[in-house]
């Protein structure tokens, strides 16, 4: 797999910060040689975060981010500070770029202060060093640069590649779960919700781990698994299924083959697999008019049968009893105020990058309101978690 076909969620995210005209948008178009920002001497030119996966040099994928001045004011200034501070959620690596005619200001101290109490890398890119008749002195954290000259600019590049690879990790989604020459069945049921002509991201991401560790990996859909099993002359290591199909594949993989989900497998690779625990049990106590988010990180067109907006309430309808209402939110879009809610219901989070995963499952923490994914709460309603968190229990 090549570096540009790494997905946006797995690339470090690397956000551009500052006041209005500091000059992020400049710094951003010389780091990535590209005009992916507006510039213009009007203050709060950027009016939204903008952002974009690439494979920039020496750093390798990632995805740059653009965001509005944090200093902007009046009631729509308000909104675009909202945003600038949404897109913390997701940074792995932060630039504060820093007008060096004028120094770093209150303003700037208090998101250093942020930055630091996220526990954020960050550089200080003292920009509009060309305008000063002697140059700042560079340190561990600040770095004088010139987006107008380039000055600068390619050592700035060369210490975020350095924050990169500092913080690199290998994480694993199943391949630590098998052995190679395993054989691993994958159960994808295409309905009316299954995108046309395509699978969805994590079953490609489970496919191309379980190949590039040498596994033997077959296909079927759920109402295919016993014919595929009989076909097969040796148990698989594991079967992994689309949760939605949860109750047959249960019923037709037989006891002693290990068996989950796609949804529980991003769980632990996301973030916290035991914090989501809570949120499964949680769902046994759920009453008349309690109120339920359902909360989806990516954004598409809602289908016949959506699992979020469709077949979670009815089977939670089923599995309670009690006559719920529900909240629904997808893509960035995720409450800071959880307090309304009973239990917190999460896709798996393939498209959120972990930093957001994880700072929602923190503000669900935080507010005292349990946090399930979909395939942990469709398995805890069909009386299987234990069996589809078995295979996970050695790690």
């Amino acid at each position: 797999m090549s570096l540009n076909s790494t997905v946006s969620a797995e690339r470090p995210h690397i956000a551009f910060f500052g006041r209005r005209n500091a000059g992020k948008s400049s710094v951003v178009n010389a780091v990535t040689n590209q005009k992916i920002s507006v510039v213009s001497d009007t203050l709060g030119t950027t009016t939204d975060p903008v952002q974009k996966a690439m494979e920039l040099l020496p750093l390798g994928p990632v995805v740059i981010i653009d965001t509005p001045g944090f200093d902007d004011e009046g009631a729509l200034g308000a909104l675009r500070v909202e945003r600038t501070r949404e897109v913390l959620r997701k940074t792995d690596i932060a630039v504060l770029v820093v007008d060096s005619t004028s120094g770093i200001t209150d303003a700037d101290e208090a998101l250093l202060s942020e930055l630091r109490a996220r526990k954020l890398p960050f550089i200080i890119a003292k920009n509009k060093t060309d305008l000063l008749s002697e140059k700042p002195a560079d340190s561990e954290h600040e770095l004088s640069v010139s987006a107008l000259t380039g000055e600068g600019i390619g050592e700035l590049k060369e210490r975020l590649a350095h924050l990169i690879k500092s913080d690199s990790r290998e994480k694993l989604i199943v391949a630590d779960l098998v052995q190679e020459g395993d054989a691993v069945v994958l159960v994808i049921p295409i309905d009316e919700s299954a995108p046309k002509g395509r699978i969805i991201l994590p079953q490609q991401q489970v496919l191309r781990e379980l190949l590039d560790h040498h596994c033997t990996v077959l296909c079927c859909q759920d109402t295919e698994l016993s014919a595929t099993l009989d076909k097969l002359a040796e148990k698989p290591a594991l079967v992994i299924t689309d949760s939605q199909a949860f109750k047959r594949v249960a019923q037709d993989t037989p006891a002693d083959v290990p068996m989950t989900s796609f949804s529980i497998l991003f769980a632990r690779y996301k973030g916290n697999l035991s914090g989501l625990l809570a949120g499964a049990d949680a769902l046994k106590n759920l009453k008349d008019g309690d109120k339920v988010l359902i909360s989806e990180g990516c954004t598409h067109h809602r289908q016949c049968g959506d699992i979020g907006t469709v077949k979670l309430p009815s089977w939670l309808k089923a599995y309670s009893g009690a006559d719920i209402t529900y909240d629904f939110t997808s893509g960035g879009t995720f409450p800071d105020d959880l307090s309304p809610y009973k239990v917190v219901i999460h896709c798996g989070g393939c498209m959120l990058n972990e930093k957001e995963m994880q700072h929602r499952q923190r503000t669900a923490k935080a507010a005292g309101v349990p946090m399930v994914n979909y395939g942990m709460a469709i398995a805890q309603m069909n009386g299987i978690l234990d069996r589809a968190l078995e295979p996970l229990n050695p790690l």
